[in-house]
Parts: C-alpha cells; structure tokens; sequence
C-alpha cells in the first residue's frame, strides 16, 4: 500500500497546471460516477493529476492509482476502496482500468456500496460500456478526449493563446478571423510542425522528430498487443494481422479497400476483415468512411480509409501522402462535434450538409462546381478568400 501513496504523491509533485486541455472545464465534476475514454497518449493521466492538484487543498481526501499496478497482482480494487474511504478519501481516480478484469463489475459495486464516494476513471477507447455488464451505464457520465487541436498545439508551446471557433465561424467567418490571427503569428511554420509532430502531448517530452515517432509507434504496438487484448478475445495471430493490415494501410492510403484482395492478403474472412477494421478504428488509429444513408447489411465495408490522425500516417510510413495527411487532420478536428461521410464528389461530407474538397494552395472548385454548401480547403494559405478556407483554421475547433 505504501508504494501506491508513494507514488501518487510523486506524480501529483511533478504534474504540471500551466496548460489544461479543453475537456477538463467541460466536465461535470460533481457527478458521483465519471468516464473518461480517448487513445492512449492523449493526456487522460495528466488530466487527472491536473485536477487533482488544482482542485484539492487538502490532497488527503483526493488518490490517484492505476490499475495497471502490480500491486493490484495480489490485491483488489475493492480492498483498496475500503482502506481509502476509512481513512477519508472521498474521490478517487482510478487510470487504465481496461487492464483491470473485472472492473466494470467492482466499480458498480463501489459506486452502490459507498454512495458519498466520487469516482473518476480513464480507459481505452476501445472500451464500450454495455448497460447489461454490470448495468454500468446508466450511473455513468462518459466523456472521450481526443489528442491536442492546433489552438491547444499553439497554447501549450506557449505560442499563442486563441479561442476556440466553431464550424460555423470557420465557414462563415474564416477570412477576418484568417486574417486577425494572421497579423499576429505566422501561422504555416507552426502548423506543418503540428501536422508531422503535435497530435500527442508527449511531444513535449521527446528531442526530436525521430523520438516522437519512435515513441508513437512504441504506442500503437502496445495499443496492438495489450489494450485490444484487455477488451477483446482475440489471440496472437489475429493481433499479427492487425499489425500487418495497419501496415498495408499505412502504405496505401488515401485507401479505397477492396475486400477480397485484402482478405487474400491476411489470409482471412470477410467477417474478420471487418472486425479488425472496426477494432482499428475504435483504438482511434484508423478512420473508416462510408456513404451517407448506406443500409445496415452493407455498412461493414468503408468506402475510405483513413487514419485517424496526420501524426500516426507519418510514424509508420514516410514520406507520407501529403493528400492524406491533410484530410486526416481535417476528418480529426471536425470529428469531435460533427459527423462525417463519404462523398459521391469532394472528400469529406460534413453533418449531412457541408461538402469538402481538400487540397493544397492551387485546389480549385472544378469538382465540387455548383454544389450548395461546398467548400475548398486549401493547404499553404495564411487567409482564404470567398468559400476556399485555409486548412489550419479547422485546428481551431476545440
């Protein structure tokens, strides 16, 4: 027990409060039973810390553990619960608990068992709470965090501190915004930074280029081979063919998959194919997209494919497609608070309405000519002009 207060303390020690990211003020903190889900690498362990230490004079009543502890080889979440609330604790932070089996079951049992107790804890995003296990979801508030926008990329470099636009701002109000923020900050050295190396906060904490990608594919292996094992059952050779088609992927993006070949690629079934797509995406490192309206039956198959970041493509394969860099930052910043299709033309269709069409500083209408709605997003421009925006101006969208 020793080595867990230990560690707590030294954690909440060295855990710098400078720079928050824009989830911790949109959570509700008083809610008794807290989630919260994002890809491993995002900051979910430093928002916590951060809390913790903004929010408790007295830190006794707060602790913070993770689940991946050895100490939790020998011992119980619930034995520590009881030990903490005797002695006073009245919120606790419990982190990877997808490395924990029977979580679902022990925190629902906590969470009846001491009702004045807060608990808050983080996972994988690859978790998805069924409210028959444990009938865990109705007592739960959900929150998922997505890797650093370029506003939050400029804040934490302490470049620049900018406010949050909404999509409708971009789209109605990119050139006097564009241009305000312009006068300002020279804007296009600091984004190709951010497209190549500041989707993870980690970044902060590597030396160059080539040690944020080291570090990033050190990440997706350990998303591979521990945390889909944590919630899946899935076993070796169906982890190497993940591992494999991640990197099929990566070679081959913009990728409009063809089924079949994939299938006599990885040695596998169509049904499995669509499970390792699927169990891809919802570990937030790939992207798949399809048609707007597509039926139920057919909806396994995406029409394009992309990864879920402009970070991860260039970790694994470089040079990367500069075209697919740009619409993976783009599908990532808009996907935080708005849906996104495949369009029959242009690239990305957005809430069912806003189509568009992605491209560096010459992208023109011609493909997307007459159609209501569309815009050109355009790469290497400071400020747009009529409806061609400049593409970073969509990393000001949290």
């Amino acid at each position: 027990m020793d080595t867990l207060f230990l560690a707590y303390n030294r954690l909440i020690e060295g855990t710098d409060c400078s720079c928050q990211r824009y989830l911790h003020n949109r959570i509700d903190w008083q809610e008794r039973l807290i989630g919260i889900k994002g890809a491993r690498g995002v900051g979910k362990t430093t928002m916590l810390l951060q809390h913790i230490k903004l929010t408790f004079e007295d830190r006794s009543k707060a602790f913070y553990v993770s689940l991946d502890h050895i100490w939790f080889s020998g011992h119980t979440l619930s034995d520590l619960v009881e030990y903490l609330y005797s002695h006073g604790v009245t919120h606790i932070f419990l982190d990877e608990v997808h490395r924990y089996m029977t979580w679902t079951r022990e925190i629902k049992n906590i969470y009846d068992n001491y009702p004045s107790l807060h608990i808050v804890f983080t996972g994988s995003s690859l978790l998805e709470i069924d409210s028959a296990e444990a009938d865990l979801s109705r007592r739960l508030r959900m929150y998922f965090l997505q890797g650093l926008s370029f506003r939050e990329y400029l804040a934490i470099t302490q470049v620049a501190t900018l406010p949050v636009l909404t999509l409708e701002d971009v789209l109605a109000q990119h050139i006097q915004t564009a241009a305000s923020i312009s006068a300002k900050l020279k804007v296009l050295p600091y984004f190709e930074k951010y497209l190549q190396q500041g989707y993870y906060p980690f970044f902060l904490e590597t030396t160059s280029q080539e040690s944020y990608y080291d570090r990033l594919q050190k990440v997706i292996t350990t998303v591979i081979d521990n945390d889909i094992p944590a919630v899946e059952d899935i076993g070796y050779e169906t982890l190497q063919k993940t591992k494999r088609l991640l990197s099929i992927l990566a070679e081959s993006v913009p990728f409009t998959p063809s089924v079949t070949t994939l299938c006599e690629t990885l040695s596998t079934t169509r049904n499995q194919l669509i499970k390792l797509l699927t169990l891809l995406e919802r570990a937030a490192l790939i992207r798949q997209l399809h048609s707007e309206g597509k039926n139920l039956k057919a909806i396994g198959k995406p029409e394009k494919i992309l990864f879920d970041n402009s970070n991860i493509m260039q970790a694994l394969v470089q040079p990367a497609d500069t075209g697919t860099v740009r619409e993976s930052f783009v599908a990532a910043m808009i996907s935080h608070s708005h849906s996104i299709n495949f369009p029959k033309q242009g690239d990305l269709l957005v809430d069912s309405r806003y189509l568009f069409e992605i491209g560096g500083k010459n992208k023109g209408f011609a493909q997307i000519r007459n159609i209501p709605d569309s815009f050109v997003v355009a790469d290497e421009i400071e400020i747009g002009f009529g409806n061609k925006i400049p593409l970073w101006m969509f990393g000001m969208l949290y």
